[in-house]
């Protein structure tokens, strides 16, 4: 650089600072070839020769290695599936236990009249009637006593 572009650069000031060399620091040996190296030869395709001796080796290892990660695919979804279906099966045995009858992709349970009668007469044989029953078919009596 010139002494009119020092003054101009940025680096201008940094020009003037001395540099002081480690003792600690060297400049390293050259380094030196041994004389029987292989030189580099004037083409590189010769080495990339394939044998595709291993070729069918290796198609035959992929393809029972496909196979058997598809057998576990599929036993791995049919394991999702059965659980899936378990869960459903016990979902709808416990909304069964509460509604007999209640399917929950059906249509909603209308009770009719020879239902609630059947019931309570169900109920009635089996000794377990309480208040309530006997209150409401006392209202039913008394319904059908003045609608007739």
């Amino acid at each position: 650089m010139m002494a009119g572009e020092n003054t101009k650069s940025q680096y201008a000031a940094a020009s003037r600072v001395p540099l002081i060399q480690s003792p600690s620091l060297r400049v390293p040996r050259p380094v030196e070839m041994p004389p029987d190296i292989h030189p580099l030869p004037d083409s590189v395709t010769p080495y990339f020769v394939y044998p595709f001796t291993l070729e069918t080796h290796i198609l035959t290892l992929e393809s029972s290695r496909r196979q058997t990660i598809s057998a576990h695919a599929a036993r791995r979804e049919a394991y999702l599936r059965a659980r899936e279906e378990e869960k459903e099966r016990r979902k709808r045995e416990a909304l069964r236990r509460i509604a007999p009858g209640f399917e929950p992709t059906g249509t909603p349970l209308v009770p009719g009249k020879d239902h609630d009668r059947a019931s309570a007469g169900g109920e009635a044989g089996n000794g377990q009637r309480d208040v309530m029953d006997d209150l409401v078919d006392q209202l039913a009596a008394l319904e059908s006593k003045h609608s007739s």
